[in-house]
């Protein structure tokens, strides 16, 4: 049966596959982005389709829509972008919560909050587990996000418990795959354009540091089967790959995959930066049935294939 069902931020990297996935679907999908991050060009495809609307919105003002789900996907996510403008990152989290949430409890709608693995900081527990609380820095250069995605969980279960908002809370692990921005800073689309470029790879710190790489399609599995889940399910659970990779794996990686003459380059690692990142995702598996299926190296080919027709013009944002 088709649903309205409006996406945050669905005009950037995860929203528009949302999107596109939600449409094929058979659904009417109101897309709300306000290009701050999100490009265009990653939903020109749907413009013309009769159940795909596009709204450009900032959702720190409030809007009134008639809609029986949301995915709240709508704020910076990359450290570069969210640290441009930090107090703008901040009212995204809180604020755009406040307005998604009053949405719902409108419509009695239900809600998924794209919440982070940077809730958990620096994690001193390994690998983390939903229960654990974290370790974040609240006055550091990264905490307009960290502590803008915790104060959203806890507007998410206050919403729960003081209105009845049925709520869904999933937190995001590094997931990678075409349609990411290639200045966004992520580690993956950095390494990947550095590579088709014959740049240097820049490592930061020395390589040990791990990261769990999720690829996009398995990301969007799970948050739709958290989001088709009995409302009894709020989550927060824990979706990501739990493969681990030093971040030297993963360049190597990428060098065996592309045709070039980059070496790999240390520089310092930034303030705050994490050194350890894998999710346990025992919820998920036993609560959701789902877990991930594509490798690493399967996930990076349409992904290098992608950024190459970027950076050939083939393709533009």
């Amino acid at each position: 049966m088709a649903k309205n069902i409006l996406v945050t931020g669905g005009a950037g990297f995860l929203g528009s596959h949302l999107c596109e996935r939600l449409i094929n679907e058979g659904h009417n999908v109101i897309c709300l982005d306000s290009l701050q991050t999100g490009y265009k060009q990653n939903i020109a495809h749907l413009l013309q389709h009769p159940r795909f609307e596009f709204i450009r919105h900032d959702i720190c003002d409030p809007i009134r829509l008639e809609v029986e789900e949301i995915y709240n996907l709508a704020c910076p996510a990359s450290p570069p972008h969210y640290q441009k403008n930090p107090v703008g990152t901040t009212k995204t989290c809180v604020l755009g919560s406040i307005n998604m949430l009053g949405l719902a409890k409108r419509n009695n709608a239900k809600i998924l909050q794209a919440s982070t693995s940077e809730v958990y900081g620096d994690p001193k527990v390994h690998p983390q587990v939903e229960e654990y609380r974290g370790d974040v820095n609240p006055i550091g250069i990264r905490a307009c996000y960290d502590e803008g995605k915790r104060c959203a969980e806890t507007l998410f279960f206050d919403y729960y418990r003081q209105h009845g908002t049925r709520i869904k809370v999933m937190r995001i692990f590094n997931t990678y795959g075409p349609k990411m921005d290639p200045d966004d800073g992520r580690v993956v689309s950095n390494f990947i354009v550095q590579a088709l470029q014959g740049k240097d790879i820049t490592i930061y710190g020395d390589g040990s540091q791990t990261r769990s790489f999720c690829f996009k399609d398995d990301l969007l599995d799970g948050m739709q089967a958290l989001m088709n889940s009995d409302d009894s399910i709020t989550g927060p659970i824990n979706i990501g790959n739990p493969i681990e990779f030093t971040i030297k794996e993963l360049a190597e990686a990428v060098i065996a995959q592309v045709d070039t003459t980059s070496k790999i380059v240390y520089e310092p690692l930034p303030s705050d930066d994490p050194t350890r990142r894998k999710p346990d995702i025992s919820k998920a598996k036993e609560i959701l049935g789902w877990e991930p299926s594509i490798k690493l190296e399967e996930g990076l080919k349409p992904t290098i294939e992608y950024f190459a027709k970027l950076l050939a013009g083939e393709i533009s944002l």
